[in-house]
């Protein structure tokens, strides 16, 4: 799938099949997070990989969209080390980027994703750090939920010429 089609088709998936998703394309995924572009090139993120589903039935107690995840094979949390980041506030950017990288590579490789924010929810932030027991200084900022998809979603168009201003408002 080639980066354009990727980006045009990608949307969210909430169904998904029992198969699992190995640890080495899990890896890849990971990979393609870690090349997002990152404020004074800090890389801050980091990620939990949560594969065991005890924990995440947990998380639809502080996560009220979280519903998926008793079916996903996999869930990965996206977050910022507040040390690393050199300008408050660009960590999180940083670990958006890194968020979308890994949605586009799943849906690339034939799974399904939804984007579940955690940042700046003091809910979703707090019963992450709980769960996960999360450092002080890390600061979840997604949750993505990851599967084989048992569900297809037709491609949408949202482009949209009234949202877009050249050279001024």
């Amino acid at each position: 799938m080639d980066t354009m089609e990727a980006i045009f088709t990608r949307r969210s998936i909430r169904k998904y099949t029992k198969q699992e998703v190995s640890d080495e394309l899990l890896k890849e995924l990971l990979e393609a997070a870690m090349c997002a572009p990152s404020a004074s090139n800090c890389q801050p993120w980091c990620f939990v990989v949560i594969k065991d589903h005890k924990v995440m039935d947990e998380i639809p107690r502080y996560h009220p969209y979280s519903g998926m995840l008793p079916e996903a094979s996999v869930a990965v949390v996206v977050c910022c080390d507040l040390r690393q980041q050199q300008t408050i506030g660009y960590g999180v950017e940083d670990c958006s980027a890194a968020t979308q990288n890994l949605l586009l590579a799943a849906h690339a490789k034939g799974l399904g994703t939804v984007w579940l924010g955690v940042y700046p929810n003091e809910s979703r932030v707090n019963g992450t750090k709980n769960l996960l027991n999360l450092p002080e200084y890390i600061l979840p900022v997604a949750l993505i939920s990851i599967g084989y998809p048992a569900e297809q979603r037709p491609r949408q168009e949202r482009y949209m010429d009234e949202k877009v201003h050249y050279n001024q408002w």
